[in-house]
Parts: structure tokens; C-alpha cells; sequence
């Protein structure tokens, strides 16, 4: 059983920065991608970026791309986000995700495990 947790949300204003971890435990997840997806209140979830198994390809939400930065460290079994020139539309609840295949990334259906979520909150 894979257990994903993620931690790093808070409240933050418009323009700040912040940094999103997602821990794995269970196996290590060092051979699979790595999502972040962020849900808003009434909204399906959507995708925010991916990373592959060696942390060489990535992909971004074109809402995203230029301020977000996905990574990974496969010895801590730990993917990031990286959150900069936060906006009040990037308030949701992010979550990370497994993604075995590395087929269809930016759908949700491809990812196996998820984590509970964290919350993410920009000010204006």
C-alpha cells in the first residue's frame, strides 16, 4: 500500500512564493512520475505539472508554466512544488499523485494513488 502525504500549504498573498512537498511511504516510488492536481471549490481538478521517473521530462498546466517548478528527490521518495508569483486563481487544494504509466500525465484517471491534500490560499 502506497501512502502519499503532502504538507507546505498555507495562506499566502498575491506574489508570494510557496514550496509544496509530497512524502511516499509503502514503496518508493523512485521508478514512477510523480503529479500535482489542485482542486478549487465547485471545480473539477485539474492538472498542475508532472515529473517522470528520473526527474528528466516535465510537464506544466499552461496556467502555471514560468512559476511553478516541479522536482523530485528519489532518495527521500519526496516530490516538490515549487510555487512562485502566487495568484488568487491558484487558490485549491493540491494534491500529488502516482502515475505508473507516464501514458496520459495530464489525466486524472492515469494516476493510481493520491494523497489527502493540501490547502493553498492566495490573498489579493
Amino acid at each position: 500500500q502506497v501512502q502519499l502525504v503532502e504538507s507546505g500549504g498555507g495562506l499566502v498573498q498575491a506574489g508570494g512564493s510557496l514550496r509544496l512537498s509530497c512524502a511516499a511511504s509503502g514503496r518508493t516510488m523512485s521508478t514512477y512520475a510523480m503529479g500535482w492536481f489542485r482542486q478549487a471549490p465547485g471545480k473539477e481538478r485539474e492538472f498542475v505539472a508532472v515529473i517522470n521517473w528520473h526527474g528528466s521530462t516535465t510537464y506544466y498546466a499552461d496556467s502555471v508554466k514560468g512559476r511553478f517548478t516541479i522536482s523530485r528527490d528519489n532518495a527521500k521518495n519526496t516530490v516538490y512544488l515549487q510555487m512562485n508569483s502566487l495568484k488568487p486563481e491558484d487558490t485549491a487544494v493540491y494534491y500529488c499523485a502516482v502515475d505508473r504509466t507516464f501514458l496520459s500525465p495530464r489525466q486524472t484517471y492515469e494516476y493510481d494513488y493520491w494523497g489527502q491534500g493540501t490547502q493553498v490560499t492566495v490573498s489579493s
